[in-house]
């Protein structure tokens, strides 16, 4: 039997940082993980929208605490302080451009605002860490299209053994 899933959930929010605001997404994801895929919560953090700081907590999270997934959530717009997009590309040693792009098409289907993400998804290491909206609406949203990939995502990056047959082509 493989070890549980070990998911990391971080709220990157000024407001929700300085207490200004509750941070209502990230409760969110932990809740949805839970109900939907029976997966716990090994860490969670609210930080600021800060570089170094977002990058500081992806490269621990990934290399020290042995996160199998990391969930962003907050600073993917187009305001001046939201750069989770990039301290992720910072910290990822290789993108995964398919989760994103899902994202954003199912959410171009409820909001022409959904073009303005600019979330990302990436590996480093053997953890898969993925950007999501800071709000708790486009949270469900985007969660709920890339859920059922996510399983098979971390088999493949723990190499689980079975984690590959789906890949391969059968003979006619």
């Amino acid at each position: 039997m493989n070890p549980p899933i070990r998911v990391g959930v971080l709220t990157v929010s000024d407001r929700a940082a300085a207490m200004e605001r509750e941070d209502l997404s990230g409760p969110l994801i932990k809740q949805i993980l839970k109900e939907r895929l029976g997966w716990d919560t090994d860490l969670e953090a609210v930080i600021p929208d800060d570089f170094m700081e977002i990058k500081r907590a992806l490269m621990k999270w990934a290399d020290d605490a042995h996160m199998d997934l990391v969930l962003t959530t907050g600073g993917t717009g187009f305001a001046p302080r939201d750069i989770t997009p990039e301290a992720t590309r910072a910290a990822i040693e290789r993108e995964a451009p398919g989760l994103a792009e899902a994202m954003r098409a199912a959410s171009l289907r409820v909001t022409a605002h959904a073009m303005l993400s600019r979330a990302v998804a990436g590996i480093r290491g053997r953890t898969l860490i993925i950007n999501l909206p800071g709000s708790p609406k486009a949270v469900r949203e985007n969660l709920e299209t890339i859920l059922p990939a996510l399983p098979h995502a971390l088999a493949l990056l723990r190499e689980e053994p079975g984690a590959e047959g789906g890949h391969r082509i059968q003979a006619a």
